[in-house]
């Protein structure tokens, strides 16, 4: 259903000071990152403001992103809310034609029990054809996806392949990797933690420093899967300082100003 080992970047997106998509930028950004390795890209995440594009952004921006990746490496694309029915609708009106998967955030501000996700999960799977991968991130949410709740869903629908843990819980995480039925991706949401959970037997990481640091934090992951600690961390320090800052005031004012410093 989809091999998402490795370094995911969920990518900005770039404005024009009119507030207009900044395609041109986008182009580089993207550019940049197929070409310093990284294995998949994720389009409308939180990192990409996701909920302040509106449907016509959207749109234009998924046709431009497929067009000019052109299959080199897998799009990702973030449909989530706590609206199960509205989700559902988009879902059964969005052409995946060149998406490889759905990343599909927990249900926010409604603080649903973990029998209210599954059956939001549930819903959404039945849906689409599509792999998804779960977003837990109850620091946005409000509301935190157990690990029991996450195998369940992977055990019950074959489309929904993973999850993007975000909670920054290195004990949840571990929890999560101990029972975790074989072939359940765990993906660290957690730059500063994904090394760690990476060596613990976690498959990579959707990042948001690694778009503006595709070569070393690709080599990181790489390194990170094949147990080699001693030289992983190498880069994990490298790059420890400016991952701590550019989440400082909010996300993704820090990572846009990384890009804007390094020119892209």
């Amino acid at each position: 259903m989809g091999n998402f080992q490795g370094t995911g970047v969920a990518l900005v997106t770039p404005f024009n000071d009119d507030f207009s998509v900044d395609y041109s930028t986008l182009e580089k950004l993207i550019e940049f990152n197929i070409s310093n390795g990284v294995n998949y890209l994720v389009v409308f995440g939180t990192t990409g403001e996701s909920v302040t594009l509106n449907k016509q952004e959207k749109k234009e921006i998924l046709k431009f992103v497929i067009k000019l990746v052109a299959d080199r490496v897998p799009i990702v694309i973030g449909i989530g809310s706590n609206n199960t029915l509205e989700i559902v609708e988009e879902i059964k009106k969005t052409d995946f034609t060149g998406v490889s998967g759905i990343l599909s955030v927990s249900p926010y501000y409604s603080k649903p029990t973990q029998e209210g996700i599954y059956a939001h999960f549930k819903a959404i799977a039945e849906a689409t054809d599509l792999p998804i991968i779960l977003y837990n991130v109850p620091g946005r949410t409000s509301s935190n996806m157990l690990p029991e709740t996450i195998v369940k869903l992977y055990n019950d629908f074959s489309n929904i392949i993973g999850v993007k843990e975000a909670g920054n819980n290195v004990a949840q995480y571990l929890r999560l990797l101990k029972i975790r039925p074989n072939g359940l991706h765990v993906i660290s949401g957690d730059d500063d933690l994904a090394l760690g959970i990476v060596l613990a037997g976690g498959d990579g990481v959707i990042s948001v420093i690694g778009q503006a640091y595709p070569k070393e934090f690709s080599e990181m992951m790489r390194l990170g899967l094949q147990g080699n600690s001693k030289e992983s961390y190498k880069f994990h320090y490298a790059l420890l300082d400016v991952t701590e800052y550019i989440f400082a005031e909010n996300n993704p004012a820090g990572i846009k100003c990384v890009l804007k410093t390094k020119g892209i």
